[in-house]
């Protein structure tokens, strides 16, 4: 399963010379350099929310509201950021967040970002809707992956993934709760986004000038849905996400559903989408290792909380039963830390790993995790603490004043 490899990116020594407009020092620089590599459609894709994009935004502005402490004259030496996620090691408590269209951010995204996971030592997870398909990482990659399930009406061609996924010898399943309908993006609407994208001429205008993406496109075969394409019955090419979506989503999904997929997998099962602590109570009792508090990055119902004002109550009414991930705004070690003293075992990562991918491949996302694991390590020694385990709401200075915090 693991035999057949494709050539090896840049060396990470090549990181300094592709970026091209000084150091980059955050994730806000890898979202530059993206904006400017990656064509209108698939960059807006990735950096958008539905609607009028409130929850997008409050996903990013709430961490701002949560303050830390200072700690010092405190010993800050063998400091560790090991930890686990669902009973997994991880070199820190950060995984890589199923996202679709991975592989338009760059050709064959998913690979080269499950390679740049596996050499950090923290997990990455491919989603149903990923250009690259389960065999095509597991066939290009070492390390075991998470798989990522969005629930179709055709149930038969849901089976078959689940038993794909366990050929491929997935550690983890990921099951998608949020998207039974799918919010309407306007940015995606107005770019009438496709893969491969139409040549219309707004299109191949855009396109002319990204001849890097273009390039790396005509070097791959991998253009197309893949985990669906030559899979799914009758379907026999993929021009359009939303009418895949529009046709296939499952507006019945319910707990039923969740327990089917929980015994024909047989594995460690997440389910992501739970922002409610209702919702988390039957996430609870459903049998599942973890659930991610998450509100699909704000692409969903436009109006919710965010993230990160969703977890404590979470935490709280459920944390004792089923380990508490999160997901939504983080954009930098210091909003992991603010998770996790906040409750949460581990966090996803999704834009701001896109943003690296796009910005340079492989290369790009080794550049976010490695300023993600430096920020956090860094901040954990600046409040006082050695061990990313130890980390709880003592970090915090005061009770954070999160404006749509659920009573």
């Amino acid at each position: 399963m693991h035999a057949t490899r494709m050539p090896s990116s840049r060396p990470p020594s090549w990181t300094s010379r592709f970026f091209t407009s000084g150091p980059v020092t955050c994730i806000e620089d890898l979202r530059v350099l993206a904006e400017r590599r990656v064509p209108r459609m698939f960059y807006d894709y990735a950096d958008s929310g539905s609607y009028s994009e409130g929850t997008y935004r409050a996903n990013e502005d709430d961490f701002a509201q949560i303050k830390l402490r200072q700690r010092v004259a405190v010993d800050m030496t063998n400091r560790t950021l090991a930890s686990t996620m669902v009973g997994l090691p991880v070199s820190m408590p950060v995984a890589l967040a199923p996202t679709g269209l991975t592989g338009m951010q760059h050709a064959d995204g998913e690979i080269l970002a499950a390679r740049a996971a596996a050499k950090a030592g923290v997990p990455f997870t491919l989603s149903t809707m990923s250009i690259c398909s389960i065999e095509d990482v597991a066939e290009n990659t070492d390390a075991p992956f998470w798989f990522q399930l969005y629930v179709m009406r055709d149930r038969d061609f849901i089976d078959r993934l689940i038993d794909r996924a366990k050929a491929a010898q997935c550690s983890a399943l990921v099951l998608t709760l949020d998207l039974q309908i799918l919010g309407q993006r306007h940015k995606d609407v107005k770019n009438g986004l496709s893969t491969p994208p139409r040549m219309t001429i707004p299109n191949i205008i855009n396109l002319a000038t990204k001849p890097r993406w273009c390039l790396n496109m005509l070097r791959t075969q991998r253009r197309t849905f893949r985990n669906i394409v030559g899979h799914a019955q009758g379907v026999g090419d993929l021009r359009s996400l939303s009418s895949w979506t529009a046709e296939q989503f499952d507006p019945r999904l319910n707990w039923d559903d969740v327990k089917r997929i929980r015994d024909r997998w047989g594995g460690k099962l997440i389910l992501k989408g739970i922002l409610d602590p209702e919702d988390a109570e039957l996430a609870a009792q459903s049998g599942a290792e973890a659930l991610i508090v998450s509100n699909h990055g704000g692409r969903q119902l436009d109006g919710a909380i965010s993230s990160i004002a969703a977890l404590p109550s979470i935490v709280e009414t459920v944390g004792d039963r089923i380990e508490v991930l999160m997901d939504g705004g983080i954009r930098s070690g210091q909003d992991v830390i603010k998770a996790l003293a906040l409750g949460a075992h581990g966090v996803f990562i999704g834009r701001a790993f896109l943003y690296g991918l796009g910005a340079g491949g492989e290369a790009g996302v080794t550049q976010c995790l490695d300023i993600i694991r430096k920020e956090l390590d860094v901040t954990m020694a600046m409040c006082g603490l050695r061990d990313v385990r130890q980390v709880d709401e003592r970090i915090l200075a005061g009770k954070p004043a999160l404006a749509n915090r659920p009573f």
